[in-house]
């Protein structure tokens, strides 16, 4: 597998802490000091799907083929705009992927490492040979904004990668998932609700998460994952250019930076002004550092994600 084109997207509508602050209990200090959010990025006319399909676009471009040259499509997200069709088929719609597969898969912040890991394992099999594999999320919608102690955290965006079944780029993938965990982070669907078991009129459900437990769920899990990855590849610690986590919380990549003994400098960081983009996070970042010009060919770059389910999956990477 090797990544040959990127793309990323986010809504026009950037609200800051200030902004909040004048709706809510809360204040600029209390946010950016617990979590190292600035800024987010909230959908008003975007939908998931037209900030994925814009992302995907951007990735192709970059990687110089059109859509008719994809054969299969992988969509992580949670927020998509149907329960059906896929998001995943509606990109394949919009960008004349004519002759791709295509679906969704749902991991939370752990998405888009579940769907390249998904991608690499239909490699191997000699099916396809070019895959987008998109984060996209709108978790705006999906938010209680009269609960201040999650709904400061998330954003709005997606970001895409265009990968190839040549070379051998990505040098190990790590993956995991511990259910009893799970309803540390959670939204319901709807309910049974038919012409048996009549509830009555429904409310949507909303976003509801233990902030501790997932802290220590991932400051714990993530270290292990790099660690065990970095081992299947080979790598040293110190041979990693730089590491690319989801952007949940500033305080938990910092911890992970201590506890690999890496200097924090090697963590890239969007979340000042994206905020947590759950399953479009990585993808954001990885197109970030790389339109700045910060990897070159021959670096190695650790990308790893975490969250609801809970799961959690890291990859090496050479570029």
């Amino acid at each position: 597998m090797k990544i040959i084109g990127t793309g990323s997207a986010l809504p026009s509508k950037v609200v800051s802490n200030d902004d909040l602050a004048q709706v809510m209990d809360t204040s600029d200090e209390w946010i950016r000091s617990r979590t190292g959010i600035c800024s987010r990025h909230i959908a008003v006319e975007e939908t998931t799907t037209g900030l994925a399909v814009e992302a995907s676009k951007k990735a192709l471009d970059e990687a110089g083929i059109s859509g008719e040259d994809i054969d299969l499509i992988i969509a992580a997200t949670v927020s998509s705009d149907y329960l059906f069709p896929t998001l995943a088929c509606e990109v394949q719609a919009a960008i004349g992927a004519k002759n791709a597969t295509a679906f969704d898969i749902s991991a939370g912040c752990s998405g888009f490492l579940f769907a390249l890991a998904t991608a690499d394992g239909y490699f191997a099999t000699g099916r396809f040979q070019k895959a987008l594999i998109i984060g996209a999320e709108v978790l705006s919608k999906m938010m209680d904004w009269d609960d201040r102690s999650t709904c400061v955290l998330f954003g709005d965006g997606a970001g895409a990668a265009v990968v190839s079944a040549e070379e051998d780029h990505l040098l190990s993938m790590v993956q995991g998932s511990d259910g009893a965990g799970g309803m540390a982070l959670m939204c319901e669907n709807r309910p049974v609700n038919n012409l048996y078991r009549q509830l009555g009129p429904q409310t949507y459900s909303f976003t509801k998460m233990n902030g501790s437990e997932v802290y220590k769920f991932a400051v714990r899990t993530v270290p292990q994952a790099i660690s065990e990855a970095l081992e299947k590849a080979q790598i040293s610690v110190d041979q990693v250019k730089y590491f690319l986590l989801h952007q949940a919380n500033l305080r938990i990549i910092e911890s992970v930076a201590k506890r690999l003994r890496q200097p924090i400098d090697k963590f890239p960081t969007n979340l000042e002004e994206c905020g947590n983009v759950s399953a479009a996070s990585v993808p954001i970042l990885l197109d970030k550092v790389r339109g700045e010009g910060m990897i070159e060919k021959g670096d190695k770059i650790v990308m790893a994600g975490f969250g609801a389910g809970l799961t959690w999956g890291a990859c090496v990477l050479e570029w």
